[in-house]
């Protein structure tokens, strides 16, 4: 189907915008897409990081307490007189006004002096726990994260141990774990050191709140950083603490509708934060949905990692984002390639009514008519095109011109060289008889005279000398006008070589002349005639000979041409070589450089016409007084 240049044009324009398009398009989706999530991580990033103040915030208060109620002066007094029941009713209602959990005291050696919210059970030792061995050894007061042990919790009371209870909920791509429950507790807890008036240590107050089930610190992360904000009726942020992988405190919601407390940790949350201790900000499926969230670990006072420090923000929201950015970038497109359209319409016209200019004029000169000039009215590329189009047309005028004048030329060469042909094939025949006769019998006449006739025999010699050179130009002449096809069959060029080599070698040593081969033994072999590629040899390397009366070396190789598939032969010698302007000259019929009466110009002629019946071709190259060059290239046998 024949498809016009406009339509092309057309197309190739809108085929690169469509592509520029395209590519804009989805680097700016990409490029969106990267920012609005890392926009996202920006954000978890820095209400992580209000998180983090909020929790530590917590651990400071509680800290304080602790401290300023351990340095109160009724619990010095009332340890140095025993007095169980006022430390207990201060403690308690101190527990009550400051909502913990725990607050219990012991003596300076770590022993349980009252537990305030069971005052039942008291006399064990704590100083297993890391805090209380902290105080003893430094008599300062600390603060931390810690797990109480289920054993621990029985002691402060049964409403404790059921607060940290918790069963463990099967979690899409949460790491296989065979428990099923939890019975430990994470608190955040502090202990402080009650000292005498001499600075000596005469106990340990100590207390804490539990994390699990236990809402207002993960409400309160929430409200600061995203203040109660909703997407589709969803909050759009959630703040968690876990203890381990599973959630004790959260405000993530499960399928039911109510707190995911027991769910637990994705995979790949869980091998970068709890495993390797790393934060994790990026996304991550949480619970029953995606989330861009940061998490970071929460470590004891030794520095082993107890749990997890989390917020998030709902993906919805930024997928959504991009979409909308998707759909505004697909449709500047598709607006863009609309007027694109009609552009490239109006531009293809303008381009093409020039170009629909040139058509016609080629049209014109096709038929010949090279008088014909294109009008140039612009100034453009196209107007250089024309001009060049005009200029070609005139070069083409004045070209054909020439063409025709050089083929009369060659045509009235070919006729006179038939002409010549025939005639010289016609007087050598008629010739060639009568110096038959003439050299019988002035040989006779040698035979019959006596030696005393020394005049008369000098005298038929020389009759017999020039009738013998008549018969070689009558023989030179048959050759030129009877080029016979050659007889084609694979042969080796060097066989051939070296038989013309033996049969010039001795007039070559009687004028001192050294003959160097240097023939190569990997030529393929080619098709041709064994005895007229002779004869070409021959007469080349004879031509040589005649053209150094002086002796020296006559150079022969062959070789294979590099990729070309030819075979090459070289002939060089070191006589008196050729002048350039016979150059052109040489390969003409009748054409000779040699003194009158010492060759007929036909050699060479017939050498190039049997190299050309064998598809080769002959180079000369010669610089008088130095040598000349003969190179004949001849196609190889392919296999």
């Amino acid at each position: 189907m024949k498809v016009s240049l406009k339509t092309k044009l057309v197309t190739s324009f809108l085929t690169v915008i469509l592509i520029c398009g395209l590519v804009a398009t989805l680097v700016g989706i990409r490029l969106i897409g990267t920012g609005i999530i890392n926009q996202a991580q920006d954000k978890v990033r820095h209400d992580l990081d209000s998180g983090r103040e909020v929790y530590r915030e917590e651990m400071e208060n509680l800290k304080d307490v602790i401290h300023l109620t351990a340095s109160r002066f009724f619990i010095k007094d009332a340890i140095s007189n025993n007095d169980i029941d006022i430390i207990r009713k201060e403690l308690q209602v101190i527990r009550q006004r400051k909502s913990m959990d725990i607050l219990t005291l012991t003596d300076e050696f770590g022993r349980i002096i009252i537990r305030a919210r069971n005052p039942s059970v008291r006399g064990d030792n704590q100083i297993h726990d890391e805090l209380v061995a902290h105080v003893l050894s430094t008599k300062e007061a600390v603060v931390g994260t810690v797990i109480e042990q289920r054993d621990e919790l029985v002691k402060e009371g049964d409403d404790l141990v059921e607060q940290a209870y918790i069963k463990v909920i099967v979690t899409p791509k949460a790491v296989p774990r065979i428990e099923t429950e939890q019975t430990s507790a994470m608190c955040i807890k502090a202990a402080a050191p009650v000292l005498r008036n001499d600075g000596s240590l005469i106990g340990i107050l100590y207390g804490g709140n539990l994390l699990n089930r236990n809402n207002t610190l993960v409400d309160k992360i929430k409200e600061i950083a995203y203040r109660g904000e909703k997407y589709k009726r969803e909050d759009i942020g959630t703040s968690t603490i876990f203890q381990g992988d599973v959630r004790i405190s959260t405000n993530v919601k499960g399928e039911n509708g109510s707190r995911a407390i027991g769910t637990r940790l994705s995979q790949d949350v869980y091998e970068q934060v709890l495993e390797k201790g790393l934060p994790w900000i990026h996304r991550a499926f949480v619970v029953n949905n995606w989330y861009i969230a940061a998490y970071e670990p929460i470590k004891n006072l030794q520095g082993d990692i107890i749990g997890v420090l989390s917020v998030g923000i709902l993906e919805d929201k930024y997928t959504d984002m991009r979409k909308r950015a998707i759909a505004m970038f697909l449709g500047i497109t598709l607006v863009g390639m609309m007027v694109a359209l009609v552009v490239s319409n109006f531009l293809a016209r303008g381009i093409l009514q020039p170009i629909r200019d040139l058509v016609s004029a080629s049209s014109r000169w096709a038929k010949g008519d090279f008088d014909y000039q294109v009008k140039v009215t612009r100034k453009d590329e196209i107007a250089k095109l024309e001009e060049t189009f005009n200029f070609m047309v005139s070069s083409l005028k004045e070209r054909d011109d020439k063409l025709r004048e050089y083929t009369d030329q060659q045509i009235m060469k070919s006729e006179k060289l038939a002409t010549i042909g025939q005639l010289a094939a016609g007087v050598a025949h008629e010739i060639n008889n009568p110096l038959g006769t003439i050299s019988i019998y002035a040989q006779m006449a040698l035979d019959e005279l006596g030696k005393d006739n020394n005049s008369c025999r000098e005298s038929l010699a020389v009759v017999m000398k020039q009738t013998n050179r008549a018969g070689r130009i009558v023989k030179d002449l048959l050759e030129f006008a009877r080029q016979s096809e050659p007889e084609m069959r694979v042969l080796n060029i060097n066989d051939v070589m070296k038989k013309a080599i033996s049969i010039i070698s001795h007039p070559a040593e009687l004028q001192n002349i050294r003959i160097h081969a240097d023939l190569s033994p990997e030529l393929p072999d080619i098709q041709g005639d064994n005895d007229k590629l002779e004869q070409v040899f021959v007469n080349i390397m004879i031509n040589a000979i005649q053209a150094m009366p002086e002796g020296g070396p006559l150079t022969v190789f062959t070789r294979m041409t590099d990729g070309s598939g030819f075979v090459e032969i070289e002939v060089s010698d070191t006589g008196c070589g050729i002048p350039q302007d016979h150059l052109s000259k040489l390969f003409d019929p009748f054409f000779s450089t040699k003194s009158t009466g010492e060759g007929t110009g036909l050699g060479l002629s017939v050498t190039l016409g049997i190299v050309e019946k064998h598809n080769g071709t002959i180079d000369v190259k010669s610089t008088v007084g130095e040598g000349s060059t003969f190179v004949i290239r001849l196609p190889a046998e392919k296999n």
